[in-house]
């Protein structure tokens, strides 16, 4: 069963956007996977459609409504498949997750705006809750894209080698190595010699070296070390 993303919104124009183009459209195209982007304010019920309300208790900003939200989540089947609120104060997604999500059959994904959302659409609904990073976005709709074009190129099929995805930084707990490819020599920097030898069991030995040495550096956070300022 193809993997099946909801997208609940407030600017549904805004998708597939990049997801329609490269392996994720390719994807989409060939029905690996399918979106529908569902429009919040079409479950407003008052003439000026209002989704946001001032937060309670006073403060800067607005917050979306839970009534609203409920309304439109509820208009979507409670299929099993999980309920994703894109937030900055989220878990922070890794790969492990995107794993475990391609694996399923689909996600509903909601994308927040303003300061926030009702907290009881949070708990009633159970939404779990996810950040792509320690920064704020306009909404979630960037974060929704990020999170569905990490998912859609680990589904089965999308690479077009099965093993393309296996070295890549973050999927055996490391930063991906370096590359080189040609010219043999570029502004006077070689290869390493060690890539042109062919002794396959040295290369894949180098690749780790080099693998761990860069995450030492840069994610020591990733080796269960202090990450230094």
């Amino acid at each position: 069963m193809a993997f099946r993303a909801s997208i609940l919104t407030l600017y549904p124009e805004m998708f597939p956007g990049f997801l329609g183009e490269s392996l994720s459209g390719k994807a989409l195209a060939r029905g690996d996977w399918s979106l529908d982007a569902v429009q919040i304010r079409d479950f407003a019920t008052d003439k000026h459609r209002s989704v946001d309300d001032t937060p309670a208790g006073g403060g800067a900003g607005m917050v979306l409504r839970a009534d609203v939200l409920a309304r439109a989540i509820d208009s979507i089947a409670d299929d099993g498949r999980p309920r994703l609120l894109m937030s900055p104060r989220g878990q922070p997604l890794s790969q492990s997750r995107v794993r475990e999500l391609a694996a399923g059959e689909g996600a509903v994904i909601i994308c927040g705006r303003f300061e926030g959302v009702d907290q009881r659409v949070i708990d009633t609904r159970k939404l779990e809750e996810i950040s792509i990073g320690d920064y704020i976005l306009s909404g979630g709709e960037p974060a929704a894209m990020i999170l569905l074009d990490a998912i859609v190129r680990v589904l089965p099929g999308v690479m077009g080698n099965p093993d393309s995805g296996t070295h890549e930084s973050f999927e055996n707990g490391l930063l991906e190595h370096p590359h080189y490819t040609r010219p043999q020599v570029f502004e006077g920097m070689e290869i390493p010699e060690i890539l042109t030898s062919g002794n396959h069991a040295k290369i894949e030995k180098w690749r780790l070296e080099q693998a761990r040495k860069l995450t030492a550096e840069r994610r020591p956070d990733l080796l269960g070390q202090p990450v230094r300022k």
